[in-house]
């Protein structure tokens, strides 16, 4: 029963990020789309101190959209903030990761092949690097450098680079890749609270007392805005990565989340570019060509076989008894693992059958990825996969 509350738990909070990361992600897009669209306003709205306008079409009707140099002169009796979105997405994230690694840290986030760590050792760890990588982040863009993106955003990549390789030098390769999401998704939220909303409430402030806006804290809610847009699809990708072990689990799982960290955001500046009315395809083919060449860079190695065991015939009783003592107790109707319950993805090896029916996915995750058994809690053996894949060579 207790990991079937767990279960529960875990959709309800998972679905609660994912609305709340849509509503977050989808505001952030827009404003993003709206402030590189606005057009040089008529002369008459340029008195009034609006720097530029856009219209729209949506939902049936016209919309009609103008953003102030600095504020309006009298402030609007309603006024709508873009913050819960951010906040919320962050709790939810927070506590799905407290969920899964924190007290899930004996199954997900700890791999005895990688360090013998104690539970408490794995989340200090884990909150540590969160905070340090978040702290290094607040000190940098509060600095000359943010004047400075080029270099700024080399020393992030650094950054990233650093605290990716120490992490899978001490968690799973999925707790890694997780809490690089954590520190960017923390990031990400850090600067709506400490940047964005806080330069927003002077602007407010100014508008209320009469007084005249200082426009650095607009140029500071920009920059820190933008930092936001660049590493939206980064952490898009590190929530879905748990379910494509090729990238988690190669022996460079950490250069490969670099990789595709900076590939993405190189996308994301594609599309900056196109709001501009700047259509820069060589950066997308740029993209598309580093993604393949990465995908070929980490392709597996197919297993070589020598003649004798290509002459070899394949015993299906053995090949029954590897799956029975590595995968069943997972993978069955009635799991008799300590904590997965239910058989995961639906995968269920009830008898030879059953087993030919996955057999792609075995290849993909036992021969393959080799991130299958689970952290390989059940010991299957080198020998035991090359005998997997001799089984899928002569199917």
């Amino acid at each position: 029963m207790e990991s079937y509350i767990t279960d529960w738990l875990n959709l309800i909070i998972r679905f609660a990020h994912l609305i709340t990361g849509i509503a977050w992600i989808g505001a952030s897009f827009y404003f993003i789309w709206l402030d590189n669209h606005l057009e040089k306003p008529p002369a008459w709205k340029d008195e009034k101190g609006i720097s530029g306008d856009l219209w729209a079409i949506h939902g049936g009707g016209f919309y009609e959209v103008a953003k102030y140099k600095l504020a309006p002169p009298v402030m609007p009796a309603n006024l709508h903030w873009f913050k819960w979105e951010a906040y919320t997405t962050w709790l939810t994230g927070f506590m799905l990761l407290s969920l899964m690694f924190y007290v899930g840290a004996d199954s997900y986030l700890i791999d005895k092949r990688i360090a013998e760590l104690s539970q408490f050792q794995a989340i200090a760890i884990g909150i540590g690097s969160i905070v340090l990588g978040v702290g290094i982040y607040e000190v940098l863009v509060r600095t000359g450098l943010k004047n400075h993106g080029a270099i700024l955003g080399l020393i992030l990549i650094l950054l990233i680079t650093a605290l990716s390789y120490g992490l899978t030098q001490v968690f799973s390769a999925r707790g890694a890749y997780m809490h690089i999401g954590a520190i960017i998704g923390t990031m990400m939220a850090g600067n709506v609270f400490f940047g964005i909303i806080p330069a927003q409430k002077e602007l407010v402030k100014a508008v209320e007392t009469g007084s005249k806006p200082d426009p650095k804290y607009g140029l500071n809610a920009k920059l820190r805005s933008t930092h936001n847009t660049y590493t939206t699809l980064p952490v898009l990708f590190i929530m879905i990565s748990n379910h494509y072990p090729m990238t988690y689990n190669h022996h460079m799982n950490w250069l490969v989340l670099v990789a595709i960290i900076i590939i993405t955001a190189g996308v994301r500046q594609y599309f900056v570019y196109r709001h501009f009315g700047k259509n820069k395809p060589v950066i997308m083919l740029v993209a598309v060509a580093f993604t393949i060449l990465l995908a070929y860079l980490i392709a597996p190695k197919q297993t070589e076989f020598s003649e004798e065991q290509k002459q070899q015939s394949i015993d299906r009783v053995k090949v029954q008894m590897i799956i029975q003592e590595r995968c069943v107790s997972c993978h069955s109707e009635n799991p008799t693992d300590d904590i997965f319950k239910v058989a995961q993805a639906g995968v269920v090896f009830s008898d030879y059958a059953s087993i030919k029916q996955w057999a792609l996915r075995i290849k993909a995750r036992v021969v393959d990825a080799k991130d299958m058994p689970f952290m390989n809690k059940t010991n299957m053996t080198d020998d035991e996969r090359n005998y997997l894949a001799l089984w899928l060579s002569k199917k």
